[in-house]
Order: structure tokens, then C-alpha cells, then sequence
């Protein structure tokens, strides 16, 4: 229990689409926006594999009231930059609106080696594919391969709270996370096998030789050592308009970390979720979020989605209450649960307008005000208080 106290760091990095303030699709002008948001953010505003999309990455800060602002101030550095550029800014996991085939790939040397690695992948209707990623840190390659092992069977449940992306390219394929369908025709896209640090080692050694991925940065394991920075990565998350949605989820992923370097730090576990189930986890997650049931890590019993919920709580509760997040993160969680997902608003508004193009505004709108967003924080002089009331989707 040595580490019980120790502070980690975390930050989150959001992949947004730009879509053209008229037609509502997607707007190949990453060139333009993210130039201008370099000028407020630095390298933290990136280009991504296409050009209609663009990254904003937060700092890694060590409270849940830093990050808030983190994500809050970039989030308005790339709306501004979008505007600019004549385009709005769209936190969702895929395009709501046909896009323009073939996808525009960034003109970057690694990006089309990538293009042309992963062939028809890159150019799959819904390949316009956003996801949210947490980093948790600082950790060395033991101890975020043991905290990817013990993550790994509580992922679908996280998977499920973040799902906003119900509609692609014109139609509501039946998923509350397409993207999450979409991106496993990416390589090694998946859940991560349960490796130590030799066994990683091998592992990307043998993917490289056999020319299953081009490169280290090409493992698109649902959790993964960063090959940049000393973190664990975490890649299950549609992005999402609600700024709420990452903040709940990293702070989760946090207590984890904290929770299990407190345990065992380096020690990785045998493993009790066979890879089939948990493929299975995550597919039941994109399929119906919060709706859905699931499977518990510990029992392998099947269970409604908000009760795995309230089961995770409680497990990372103590860590939660010692980085004084426990208030906040029952409140998050308690909207999440009360108002439901991201994909659960994106069908509601069209549920009552009938309109995908009033679905996009909705998006763009909710991006483009997170110090607003749906239920807002209060912020007192000692953090997080309480949320405000829901408002309709505008």
C-alpha cells in the first residue's frame, strides 16, 4: 500500500471533426484551423489522419479542477481557430452527415504510408473515426502494462458511459458507438493482451516484422504504453460535446490507476476474462451504452449496465476520495445515468426535429460552449460543488 498516496498525473487528448457551417459535412480546412489554434495552444493543437479532422491535447495536470480548465480553454482555442477558418468544430465519434469520397488523408509522409498500409480502412464509410484518449502518469512500461491488465475488464463499462455516435454518414446504423465498430478494421485495434515488459517488447518486435503495423505508434490496443510519455494511454471513448464526459472518465481511469499501483504495482495478473468475452464487452458497450448489460470482471455474470456502474464506483471509490474526486464523480456519473449519453441526445434531437443537419448544430453548439455544457459544474473555492440542471438540447 505504499503507493496510496502517490499523485498521478493525467491529461486527454480529443480528436474533433470540422464540419461546413452550411451543408453541415464534414470540411477538409485542418490546414487553416489548426495553424491559428497553435497560435493560443502550441503543439497542443494537432493535425490528424484526415484533414477534416484536427487533436487538441490537454497538459498533464494532477486535479480533476485543472484538467476542467485544460480541456475548457482548448476547446475554445479550436472553436475560435474553426470559425477562422470558416468551419465549426463537432465533438462526436463519427460524421452524422455523408462525407466527400475518397477521405482526405493529411499530407503528411507517415500518414499516407499509414493510408496506404491499411487500404480500404481508411477510406470505410464512417472512417472519419474521433475518439477520446486519457493518459495516466507518470508510470514506467511495468507499472502501465500492470495497471492496462487490471483496467482491461472494467473498460466496456467506461466504454459505455462515453458513447456518442449513434449516426454515420446519413444513417443511424442501430450502435450507440459506430466508431467503436469502424476503428476495429484498423490493425491491432482491440482489447491489450496481458503482457509484462518483455512480453511487450516481443510482441511489438513480431507485429513490426510481420508487418502488421508500420510502426510502434500503430498499436491501437484499447489501452497502451505511450511510446512519447510516461503514461498509459487509454483509447475506448467516442469524443464527446459534453465537456463532462472526459473529465468523468479520466477521473475514473485515475482512481483505477491509483487503486491498482496501491495493490501490486509491477505485478501483472493472470488473466480472468478470456479475449472473447471481452470482445464481446466492448461490442455489447457500442451497441447500447448505458442501456445494455454486461459482464462483471469478478463474477462473469451478466448484468444491467448501471449496475457494473455502480460496482465501479465503488471499487475505485476510496482512491477517488483521497485525490478528493468522490463528490465530483458521483455527480458526473449521476447525470450521466439520470440524462443519459451523448448518443442518447444525439437521438432525441432528432427524435423531435427529424433532422440529422439540427443534429450537427446540436454537436457544434454544445463543443462550442463547454464552460456551459448541458449540466453545468459549479466551481467553488475548494473545487467541484455541485451540477446545475439539465437544459433541453437546444
Amino acid at each position: 500500500m505504499a503507493d496510496a498516496g502517490r499523485v498521478i498525473r493525467f491529461g486527454v487528448e480529443e480528436e474533433f471533426l470540422l464540419v461546413d457551417p452550411v451543408t453541415r459535412r464534414t470540411s477538409p480546412r485542418a490546414h487553416l484551423v489548426v495553424p491559428h489554434a497553435s497560435r493560443t495552444l502550441g503543439d497542443r493543437a494537432q493535425y490528424e489522419f484526415l484533414t477534416t479532422q484536427v487533436e487538441m491535447c490537454t497538459r498533464p495536470v494532477t486535479s480533476a479542477l485543472a484538467l476542467h480548465a485544460e480541456l475548457v480553454a482548448g476547446r475554445l482555442a479550436m472553436v475560435a481557430a474553426a470559425e477562422n477558418a470558416g468551419c465549426r468544430l463537432a465533438a462526436t465519434g463519427t460524421a452524422v452527415l455523408p462525407s466527400c469520397h475518397p477521405l482526405p488523408v493529411t499530407s503528411d509522409d507517415r500518414y499516407r504510408r499509414v493510408a496506404a498500409h491499411v487500404g480500404r480502412a481508411a477510406d470505410q464509410c464512417g472512417g472519419e473515426i474521433c475518439g477520446c484518449h486519457v493518459h495516466l502518469g507518470d508510470l514506467d512500461r511495468a507499472e502501465a502494462l500492470a495497471v492496462s491488465a487490471r483496467l482491461s475488464p472494467w473498460l466496456p463499462v467506461l466504454q459505455a458511459l462515453c458513447v456518442n455516435s449513434p449516426f454515420c454518414e446519413g444513417r443511424d446504423h442501430g450502435a450507440a458507438s459506430t466508431r467503436a465498430g469502424r476503428y476495429l478494421a484498423w490493425p491491432t485495434c482491440g482489447p491489450a493482451p496481458v503482457l509484462d515488459a518483455d512480453g511487450y517488447e516481443r510482441t511489438v518486435t513480431r507485429l513490426l516484422a510481420q508487418r502488421v503495423i508500420l510502426d510502434r505508434k500503430m498499436l491501437y490496443w484499447y489501452a497502451r504504453p505511450s511510446e512519447h510519455l510516461p503514461t498509459l494511454e487509454v483509447r475506448i471513448a467516442d469524443t464527446n460535446a459534453d465537456v463532462h464526459a472526459p473529465l468523468l472518465l479520466a477521473v475514473l481511469l485515475r482512481a483505477f490507476a491509483r487503486t491498482f499501483l496501491s495493490e501490486h504495482p509491477t505485478c501483472v495478473p493472470t488473466p480472468r476474462v478470456s479475449g472473447a468475452v471481452l470482445r464481446e464487452a466492448h461490442r455489447q458497450a457500442a451497441l447500447s451504452g448505458l442501456a445494455g448489460v454486461g459482464t462483471h470482471p469478478a463474477t462473469g455474470c451478466r448484468l444491467p449496465m448501471s449496475r457494473l456502474v455502480a460496482d465501479l464506483v465503488e471499487l475505485a471509490s476510496p482512491a477517488l476520495a483521497r485525490s478528493g474526486d468522490l463528490d465530483l464523480a458521483q455527480l458526473l456519473l449521476r447525470e450521466r445515468l439520470t440524462h443519459g449519453t451523448g448518443a442518447d441526445r444525439q437521438r432525441a434531437v432528432f427524435a423531435r426535429r427529424h433532422s440529422l443537419t439540427d443534429v450537427v448544430d446540436d454537436l457544434a453548439h454544445l463543443t462550442a460552449a463547454p464552460g456551459t455544457a448541458a449540466a453545468p459544474v459549479t466551481v467553488t473555492r475548494t473545487g467541484f460543488a455541485r451540477l446545475g440542471s439539465t437544459a433541453d438540447a437546444t
